[in-house]
């Protein structure tokens, strides 16, 4: 053992370790293994004590590449912006956490191309497992994943032609509990409000399911409202122009008229449009309900359906460490039940 120690301009190496010890640096990776039953008692205590005297700490990286496991999980992320998202992640992070992972969050902003690059970086950085919710990725962009044996878990989209563990809201569920509630406090002319959902599965079995929720009860189905947020400022104030035309339509007709947001971010956009329109009054002039929860909503009133957002984020890191840990079989499915919250907007 010497009493040299390195210098403090950089942190200790496994060397050190092994020259403050007087040893080499097998045993002292036998011991940072965990393979101490090979090394003598008098062996072990040394390598303890250089490790505390200079404050070693090994590089979980390197370790974990040199075993074949880095404990890295992607997880690409269409729009942070976006409540839902930010509520997954918490329990991405959680579970993450409590199975020992270190999340590598990928932002794409609702850009597909970006979508693209940052699929093809994760894969490059070898992240062990990978969690999608993505605006636009096609199956030949995630293909790549197979090739090199890394498990995906999808969060809310599917992807076309790419079979994978999903998860997500029971969107039909939420559409029927949500429709039911409408209906029963009065409401007669209900108009669902959406983002372009061409690309967006959820998006795309939302508006579904209130089209056949409405003709299963025999009542109007009128054109979906589509309200693009992020690219077109002249298509969304024509939407919103709709919108307006429908609310008059209805006060003309005596019946009373409910807009359905199919997420936080069209709720919000329509909240502030017809406050600008109406007044703090506005929910005198039609309902609004949305899909998702987000803070702001008990604020206002806004009676909505609330995700698992939580649940989902740590059921999708148990998935893929599932698959990660060789787990076979076929696709899992699991989509979780939303909940009502009823609040002064669809009062009766």
């Amino acid at each position: 053992m010497t009493d040299t120690q390195p210098s403090t301009t950089r942190p200790a190496t496994i060397s050190d370790v092994a020259r403050e010890a007087g040893t080499g640096k097998t045993s002292v990776s036998r011991y940072l293994n965990g393979e101490t039953h090979v090394l003598s008692v008098d062996l072990r205590q040394r390598i303890e004590a250089a490790i505390a005297r200079l404050n070693y700490r090994p590089n979980q990286m390197a370790r974990g590449l040199k075993r074949g496991r880095n404990r890295l999980l992607g997880m690409l992320a269409a729009d942070l912006t976006n409540p839902y998202t930010v509520e997954v992640l918490q329990g991405v992070e959680a579970a993450c956490h409590a199975l020992g992972y270190m999340p590598l969050i990928c932002h794409a902003a609702n850009e597909v191309e970006m979508e693209r690059r940052f699929l093809q970086l994760l894969t490059t950085y070898r992240v062990e497992g990978l969690i999608v919710n993505a605006l636009g990725a096609e199956e030949d962009v995630l293909r790549p994943l197979r090739g090199a044996g890394i498990p995906a878990v999808l969060v809310d989209r599917t992807v076309e032609g790419f079979e994978a563990d999903l998860i997500g809201l029971d969107n039909t569920d939420a559409i029927e509990t949500a429709l039911a509630h409408l209906i029963e406090h009065g409401f007669d002319a209900i108009h669902f409000v959406v983002q372009p959902f061409e690309q967006v599965s959820s998006r795309r079995v939302r508006e579904a399911a209130f089209r056949a929720a409405l003709a299963a009860r025999g009542l109007p189905v009128p054109p979906t409202v589509v309200l693009d947020l992020m690219n077109e400022p002249d298509a969304a104030a024509a939407a919103l122009a709709d919108v307006d035309a429908r609310i008059d339509d209805a006060a003309r007709r005596g019946v009373r008229a409910a807009l359905f947001a199919a997420n936080a971010p069209v709720a919000l956009a329509i909240a502030r449009h017809l406050r600008a329109r109406f007044g703090a009054a506005w929910q005198q002039k039609a309902a609004l309900l949305s899909i998702d929860d987000p803070e702001w909503a008990e604020l206002i009133g806004i009676t909505t359906i609330r995700q698992p957002t939580y649940e989902i984020g740590y059921k999708a890191v148990e998935f893929v460490h599932e698959r990660i840990d060789g787990a076979a079989g076929d696709v899992r499915v699991a989509m979780l039940p939303g909940e009502l919250i009823a609040r002064a907007s669809t009062a009766s």
